[in-house]
């Protein structure tokens, strides 16, 4: 089977799937951690690819930016090519003096600006976007045997990347809000709607605090640390 942004076949991808934003982090992860790795979709260069890491079989794939991007591509993967669990792997924006660039976060739950819950409840109300506790509990315990700089919180999913109130930011960090990215909350949601597994592992790219700031080369290929604990949840 294929559906209009996928042109992979049913049983092409793994149970676990990794969504990279930058389809080229999802190539060099690939090539980088996956054994007989094999390119299973490429509809608008949106690459996905299936190996094995340390004997389990693994998916990796391109979401793209933003909440509607990963909402396409995460509800077919669990609707139609039976994946269990999505792992995000993304880059944010920090909030918090203490978390640098390089950090990790696991993200524990997400606010969101955006209304892309509201095919799934009534006006007014508010759904509240959590990830998998059992990914999540292993995935600090692996960071944290691993002597990485991990910190586990709140994120901020937004729908504006260039936001015109500039000092927004500070509200959702006064609520102690670790980082802004633009899709765990949609992916969050899609689990808990469709039943299934997801977690987001972000790596700092930048800081709204110091002028600290990543190269777009650095975000595709060294954030490894977000890489390797997301890989480590294969089942």
């Amino acid at each position: 089977m294929s559906t209009p942004h996928n042109s992979a076949e049913l049983g092409d991808f793994a149970k676990t799937c990794l969504l990279a934003g930058d389809p080229l982090r999802a190539k060099f992860i690939a090539e980088t951690f996956l054994e007989d790795a094999k390119l299973v979709n490429g509809v608008r260069n949106v690459l996905g690819y299936t190996g094995y890491y340390k004997g389990k079989r693994v998916s990796v794939m391109g979401s793209g930016m933003g909440i509607p991007s990963i909402g396409i591509y995460a509800y077919e993967l669990y609707q139609f090519y039976g994946v269990e669990q999505i792992i995000r792997i993304g880059s944010c924006g920090s909030y918090q003096e203490n978390v640098k660039v390089y950090d990790v976060i696991l993200a524990q739950g997400a606010c969101s600006d955006s209304n892309f819950a509201h095919q799934y409840i009534e006006p007014y109300q508010h759904f509240s976007a959590i990830s998998d506790f059992d990914m999540l509990n292993r995935a600090y315990n692996y960071a944290k045997s691993h002597n990485m700089r991990v910190h586990v919180g709140n994120v901020l999913s937004a729908d504006i990347f260039y936001n015109d109130r500039s000092e927004e930011w500070k509200t959702w960090a006064n609520l102690n809000v670790l980082a802004v990215e633009m899709e765990s909350y949609a992916l969050f949601t899609l689990a808990a709607r469709l039943h299934k597994k997801a977690l987001s592992i972000l790596t700092v790219s930048d800081s709204f605090v110091s002028d600290e700031i990543t190269t777009p080369l650095e975000r595709e290929r060294k954030f490894t640390d977000m890489m390797e604990i997301a890989l480590s949840l294969a089942e």
